[in-house]
């Protein structure tokens, strides 16, 4: 990228000034880049050594505005490697209308699936947990807790609480938490769907592969059977580059209104 590097950081080395920051000016300069195609995806930096001759600053000014890039998630680094343009994510477009798995999710897209489990256990229940699946505290809680990955990309964590009496053996579960449901007749067919900002810790970002605080999406869903009882509570995050939930709108008429 020698030559769009040179295009780059000679016209931030020359353009007036804004009376912004120059680490602003030089992280605008680069993230403009990466939009408009003149780098892409895989694509190395120069050193800041190089950034900050081409572009006549300082290398600390240069390392500030890489860091917010990468903690935007436009550029990676790598230990030993340098810095490069990150992945261009495919975002998944999904309904708030549909209760569905995120295996039956992907499937739909002509994705290939798989989990790797982060935990498969009966525990003592919180007192969460307690409150939302009606559990006493003498009960037994199943927790089963997964990183959902598409096409070898991580896009979430999903961490799911039953009463043990509904899933004894949470060893069981296959592919689909709801397809194991499904066969013993306890498929939830309703759910109640919160969804709120949240900035991913050290923990969660690794195994998402995105920068520790970078933005992420905490989706908190309490799902029933057609008895009203509660079944399920999931408490999940997801990669906030790479979904898109979407929801259909409808203009309620003057008799509607009030209406849960």
């Amino acid at each position: 990228m020698s030559e769009a590097a040179d295009q780059i950081f000679a016209t931030l080395k020359h353009q007036a000034q804004s009376g912004a920051p120059l680490y602003l000016q030089l992280r605008k300069s680069i993230e403009d880049a990466v939009n408009r195609g003149l780098i892409g995806p895989g694509d190395a930096l120069p050193s800041e050594r190089d950034i900050a001759t081409k572009a006549d600053i300082s290398r600390v000014t240069v390392r500030k505005a890489v860091q917010d890039l990468v903690k935007g998630g436009i550029l990676v680094q790598r230990h030993g490697s340098g810095t490069f343009v990150a992945p261009r994510m495919e975002r998944v477009e999904q309904s708030l209308s549909r209760l569905t798995s995120f295996t039956e999710d992907m499937a739909r897209r002509g994705m290939v699936v798989r989990s790797a489990w982060l935990d498969r256990g009966l525990y003592a229940p919180s007192p969460d947990e307690m409150m939302v699946l009606g559990l006493s505290s003498d009960e037994l809680v199943a927790r089963v807790a997964r990183l959902r990955i598409a096409n070898d990309t991580p896009l979430a964590i999903e961490r799911a609480s039953l009463s043990a009496s509904v899933l004894p053996d949470p060893a069981d579960i296959g592919s689909s938490l709801y397809a194991a449901l499904e066969l013993t007749g306890n498929r939830p067919v309703r759910a109640v769907q919160r969804i709120s900002a949240a900035n991913l810790g050290d923990s969660d970002a690794r195994l998402l592969e995105v920068p520790p605080g970078i933005a992420g999406l905490h989706i908190e869903r309490i799902s029933y059977l057609a008895s009203g009882k509660v079944i399920e509570f999931t408490r999940s995050i997801y990669r906030g580059d790479a979904y898109d939930f979407v929801a259909e709108l409808r203009l309620t008429g003057p008799s509607e209104e009030g209406r849960p």
